[in-house]
């Protein structure tokens, strides 16, 4: 085990594959932190995945092009996130049990749709997918070059969309709104913010972002559809979000953490073939929640959120 850190080659194809495995997480968690900034509780983020990863099947299938996949993947998980948003936000419906329902709805949902569209090929598909963009002399740096600059179009958009997302957050005003919304929203709606709206756009957004988290494992990793592909990402994305502070920087660190040990359990069930593979594949989720305990101590999460605003509360 202790020559994949010694070998060069060795450690590049193992950080490569740690990488790739938290991309999907990160956007996903990224989704979940915008969400959560401005009070609502994104339990939903699994089923968003879900949905974005059989609207990058559909739209890749249909129009025979990753990019049509990606559009399609991020409406589609915009539209699992618009049923929080009515229900958590207009409604007033408790946001767990919400996101709970959507989870179990998208995965039925696929499933059943995923036999219309695609029949009994669907798990044999071979779809046209995003392919590696290496980044001229970048690549060449020894080890990290082909890690960080010999991905595909997806990875270099999430390397652009985490920074983004930060600024954003905490550098301008629309962020100071976001988090005003999610701290004390009747002191942002006396200030003028438009609570429900800014809500509204923070779930839709975090179902955009989740949606590419599902993209990310049709077009870049496997090129095909299967029921329940999402396989409890998006609930490693939850605890990443609160392992990362609700900070989109914090949540990537967080996704790459469980990105490295994902790739390493996958590197002891192959040197290890007589132990059962069970016992390595619990692995990341373990570092997940000895994480959440050792390092995060008591978490703080926005103020207000999971609690619905009512204008005529004041």
């Amino acid at each position: 085990m202790i020559e994949i850190f010694l070998d060069p080659q060795l450690l590049t194809d193992f950080l490569r594959t740690s990488l790739r495995l938290a991309v999907p997480i990160t956007f996903a968690a990224v989704g979940g932190v915008l969400s959560e900034r401005s009070g609502v509780y994104n339990i939903g983020l699994e089923g968003m995945m879900l949905a974005g990863a059989f609207g990058a099947a559909v739209g890749a299938f249909f129009f025979g092009t990753p990019f049509a996949g990606v559009v399609t993947g991020a409406m589609c998980g915009m539209l699992a996130a618009l049923i929080l948003a009515v229900l958590g936000v207009s409604l007033g419906v408790n946001q767990i049990v919400t996101g709970i329902a959507i989870n179990l709805l998208v995965l039925g949902l696929t499933s059943f749709l995923s036999r219309v569209v695609f029949g009994a090929q669907a798990n044999t598909l071979d779809l046209e997918g995003f392919r590696p963009l290496a980044i001229p002399v970048l690549v060449s740096i020894p080890v990290i070059g082909p890690v960080f600059f010999g991905q595909d179009a997806l990875v270099y958009a999430m390397y652009g969309l985490v920074p983004m997302m930060y600024y954003i957050m905490f550098k301008t005003p629309w962020g100071l709104n976001i988090r005003a919304v999610g701290e004390n929203p009747r002191a942002a709606d006396t200030a003028g913010v438009p609570v429900n709206l800014v809500r509204y756009a923070c779930v839709l957004g975090s179902g955009v972002f989740a949606g590419l988290g599902g993209c990310f494992l049709v077009l870049s990793q496997v090129f095909l559809f299967s029921e329940n592909m999402s396989a409890g990402k998006g609930f490693i994305a939850l605890a990443a979000v609160i392992l990362g502070r609700w900070n989109p920087i914090g949540a990537l660190l967080a996704c790459l953490l469980f990105g490295f040990f994902d790739s390493l359990q996958l590197r002891l069930q192959f040197l290890n073939p007589d132990v059962p593979h069970e016992i390595f594949v619990a692995l990341p989720y373990m570092v997940s929640i000895l994480a959440l305990v050792g390092l995060v101590g008591r978490p703080t999460p926005p103020a207000a959120a999971g609690i619905p605003y009512r204008r005529e509360a004041k």
